[in-house]
């Protein structure tokens, strides 16, 4: 039987983990690859001790992104934004209302969103009220309104 070695891998390692964990390999394959490769390190105490440290850090830093996310979304939810657009007959938009142009009138209201986080399925080419979803964070969302109206 070939002997076996402890090694936390360092990225993920697909048939053999996730980042941060610590898994027990072949030693040639952990040795004459895996190592080499940066794709893990030899379970040391000293490197075990770092590799926890690290997962406690990162999962700091994300409960502070996700509290921050949620904070803005709550600030988010239930705004209403009102965009004005000229018509012509049987008040049909000249163009139409895109993602920018929502960015836009949240920003006038000072609220501070990227339009890449504005998730509209096709753009706005009627008058009338919309529920716009804005995906704040990962799994974090927030509702708008949105009211297109004819401008004079």
């Amino acid at each position: 039987m070939a002997d076996k070695i402890q090694i936390i891998l360092k990225e993920d390692v697909p048939n053999l983990g996730a980042s941060g964990e610590l898994v027990s390999v072949r030693a040639g394959y952990g040795r004459n690859y895996l190592i080499p490769q940066g794709l893990a390190l030899v379970a040391s105490r000293k490197n075990v001790a770092q590799m926890e440290h690290e997962k406690a850090a990162l999962q700091a830093r994300a409960a502070k992104l996700r509290k921050d996310a949620e904070t803005t979304a709550g600030k988010l939810n239930g705004v209403t934004v009102e965009i004005g657009r000229q018509v012509g007959e049987g008040d049909k938009l000249f163009g139409s209302v895109n993602a920018r142009d929502i960015e836009e009138a949240l920003a006038a209201l000072g609220h501070k969103v990227d339009r890449k986080k504005i998730h509209l399925a096709e753009p706005i080419k009627a008058l009338g009220q919309y529920t716009v979803e804005l995906k704040v964070a990962r799994d974090v969302t927030s509702q708008i309104k949105v009211w297109v109206v004819a401008k004079p």
